[in-house]
């Protein structure tokens, strides 16, 4: 047994070839606990501890449900977004299976089945990252399963390093053919790597010109970050607070003075690419040659992943660590040593001739 904030009673007990059991005894009273410790113990060699959870008659509709309720709504808005797009192609595959009779046949079964809908690997790896996510919850959290019923899930291998990102060629084009609101954003993005939501979202609260800062407040990680702006994102920002709109306090307003709608700035971005011929290119891939821009550039990868916002620097190495040759260079340069080669070879001369017979 062991204690923990408040001075509540815990207990861990390790079998073999079974899950550790670990949970509150929800006293500070020890010789209760030790009772209660007891007692568990007592049902385990009787078989009857495991027979306890709830969950073998739950569905995955219900488990959803539960994990929408009580877990989605503490993440991000944009994260809840992702939750609600892989629920339209979870719920339809495993909805009313009971939750304790899913295995990794079925999992693989809707792998197939969303590689011939043609779902890319990485939508894919978010629908399979929730479920898992769902059920762990349901184990350690809810108890409505003891464990969970069917190991680690094998991630769909993503091609990262194979996205596009743009030249500045390709830059002057695009920025040619897009029309004069979209100009500001795009440039504002290429300047700050946000996510789209993160960057229609922004309002003139979470913006400080004079620290040439802004605010991100709410991220897909759920954790508000500082950006540090370059003269060209404040220059943007400048230029726009002359014309503030007063019905709200968005940055980026449309000519309605409202919120832009995403795909309204979809739609319009994909014309700008048709009229530029460049393909297989998305919104998302200004942030990403915003990090590429960067790694060309010699920054290291640990402060390009705090700009993107990731929340492991080995999200950002996986995509961006092949860029970072630039970054290494101050890594062999330090050995450079000012080395008379003319005299050193006028040396080994002279040594070579003096060994002469």
């Amino acid at each position: 047994m062991f204690k923990r904030s408040g001075g509540i009673w815990w207990v861990c007990i390790r079998q073999k070839n079974a899950k550790p059991i670990q949970k509150s005894l929800q006293t500070t009273d020890r010789k209760l606990a030790k009772s209660i410790e007891a007692k568990i113990r007592t049902e385990i060699v009787e078989g009857k501890y495991y027979k306890k959870p709830i969950g073998n008659d739950k569905t995955f509709s219900q488990l959803v449900d539960k994990f929408m309720k009580e877990y989605a709504p503490k993440k991000s808005v944009s994260m809840q977004n992702s939750y609600v797009a892989s629920i339209k192609h979870l719920v339809p595959f495993f909805g009313d299976l009971h939750i304790s009779s899913i295995t990794r046949k079925h999992i693989s079964r809707y792998k197939v089945l969303r590689r011939d809908e043609g779902a890319k690997p990485a939508t894919i790896n978010r629908e399979l990252a929730m479920l898992s996510k769902a059920f762990t919850l349901a184990v350690d959290e809810w108890e409505w399963l003891p464990h969970k019923p069917f190991l680690k899930i094998t991630r769909e291998k993503e091609n990262n390093e194979k996205e596009k990102y743009l030249t500045a060629d390709e830059e002057e084009t695009i920025l040619e053919n897009c029309i004069e609101w979209l100009k500001d954003l795009v440039v504002f993005a290429l300047n700050t790597g946000l996510r789209q939501d993160e960057q229609l979202s922004l309002t003139w609260q979470r913006v400080s010109l004079s620290r040439k800062t802004i605010l991100i407040q709410e991220t897909k990680s759920g954790k508000p970050r500082s950006i540090p702006l370059n003269q060209t994102a404040i220059s943007i920002l400048e230029q726009r607070a002359k014309t503030r709109c007063i019905k709200n306090d968005f940055v980026f307003i449309s000519s309605h003075g409202a919120k832009i709608n995403k795909q309204t700035l979809i739609s319009a971005f994909k014309k700008a690419l048709r009229e530029s011929g460049i393909s297989d290119f998305s919104w998302h891939g200004l942030r990403r040659t915003f990090a590429t821009r960067l790694a060309h550039k010699g920054l290291d990868i640990y402060k390009i992943s705090k700009l993107l916002g990731h929340e492991n620097v080995s999200t950002t190495q996986k995509r961006y660590a092949h860029h970072c040759t630039e970054s290494l260079r101050v890594g062999v340069e330090i050995l450079d040593v000012d080395y008379n080669l003319t005299t050193i070879d006028e040396k080994r001369v002279f040594s070579d001739a003096s060994k002469s017979p």
